[in-house]
């Protein structure tokens, strides 16, 4: 069956979906066409705004006596100002990022008016940035565009040598068979693209919870929020579900406190099961990133409190890097909460929400 054209005024336009005579399916199909060309258009927006950043850099640079300490003053100078007008999403970082994409990929776009090849997501190229040999980046790109991975998928992929293993291998097959299962979970993921915290960025959209929690770990922070500002003992809020982007991946920290009498942040993570080395080993890299990023000189050290939703011995586990373990025995613990009052608030959220499912159920 041909495709459906309206005619509105004096415009036509072709509708991209077939007519059935099931309304819904009918329904579904405009959504998610409509959903499929937003993310393209949005999608070849941020790319191209960043390519072309750092294609002006690029040219700047070159005008430089010494390129080296001029880039880096001028990228440290630009990071501040554009910041100060457009918020997030400019930093030092992000900068070189864009600069480092235009010199890897520099005939991406064939002319600055936008006719261009297929294009991954930016957060694609990102994460292609990290592949130093440029054969293999142009196999990982290739890949990802014609098998349409997920930047997750060509995250493991890159992270396992995925392009050396196949071409070593005698059996690529096998291979490529196990990529698949093992990555089959990411590829499911519907909703990356709306929880990618550069897509909101760049849209100046702010990054919703609700995107990154699931209904029972949103209803045991909110509750641990309000428990522990009623704590009395020096809590400030200052973030919840707080972004954090390091070269591999990106990484929320659930809650993040102020607490102004032991003049440090506090740092609050749950997890859905039990804890585990990885997750205290993921914490100390939240702790040194706010060591670096946010700790002003006469704060101490970061704290850090892994949480388990699942009951168990391990219900938490505080960490404090730089070796101040003394400082944290002596005098942190005195304003903390303890492990069996967050053990008794977590479990009685609980208690609550599935009894609220039971009821909502039952209705």
């Amino acid at each position: 069956m041909e495709k459906e054209i309206i005619k509105q005024g004096e415009t036509n336009f072709t509708l991209d979906y077939v007519k059935t005579d099931d309304i819904l399916c009918d329904m579904k199909g405009i959504i998610e066409a409509s959903q499929q060309k937003a993310h393209q258009a949005v999608n070849l927006a941020l790319v191209r705004r960043n390519w072309l950043i750092g294609y002006r850099i690029a040219e700047e640079e070159m005008n430089g006596e010494n390129r080296a300490d001029y880039g880096a003053c001028m990228i440290k100078k630009l990071s501040k100002e554009l910041s100060t007008i457009y918020g997030k999403g400019f930093t030092k970082t992000n900068l070189y990022n864009f600069y480092a994409f235009y010199k890897a990929f520099p005939q991406i776009f064939h002319t600055l008016c936008g006719k261009s090849q297929q294009l991954l997501s930016w957060s694609h190229y990102r994460t292609l940035l990290q592949v130093k040999d440029k054969i293999a980046r142009e196999w990982y790109a290739k890949e990802a565009a014609e098998q349409t991975w997920g930047v997750r998928t060509l995250q493991r992929n890159i992270s396992s040598q995925y392009y050396y293993r196949m071409l070593q291998t005698q059996q690529p097959d096998l291979v490529e068979t196990e990529m698949k299962e093992l990555t089959s979970a990411y590829q499911n993921d519907k909703l990356e693209f709306i929880k990618n915290p550069v897509v909101a960025e760049f849209l100046g959209l702010s990054q919703e919870a609700s995107f990154t929690e699931t209904e029972l770990e949103s209803s045991i922070i909110s509750n641990l929020q309000k428990f522990l500002m009623e704590l009395g003992k020096g809590y400030a809020f200052v973030a919840r579900q707080q972004h954090i982007h390091t070269e591999k991946q990106d990484y929320y920290i659930d809650l993040v406190f102020y607490n102004y009498i032991l003049k440090c942040f506090v740092l609050f993570d749950l997890k859905t099961s039990k804890i585990t080395h990885q997750d205290v080993g993921q914490m100390d890299m939240y702790i040194r990133m706010y060591d670096e990023l946010k700790r002003n000189e006469d704060d101490n050290p970061t704290i850090g409190i892994v949480l388990c939703s699942d009951t168990d011995e391990d219900i938490a586990r505080y960490s404090v890097m730089h070796g101040n373990e003394q400082l944290f025995a002596t005098k942190y613990k005195l304003y903390l909460p303890t492990e069996e009052e967050l053990r008794a608030e977590i479990e009685a959220q609980k208690a609550i929400f599935y009894l609220q499912q039971e009821e909502n159920d039952e209705e």
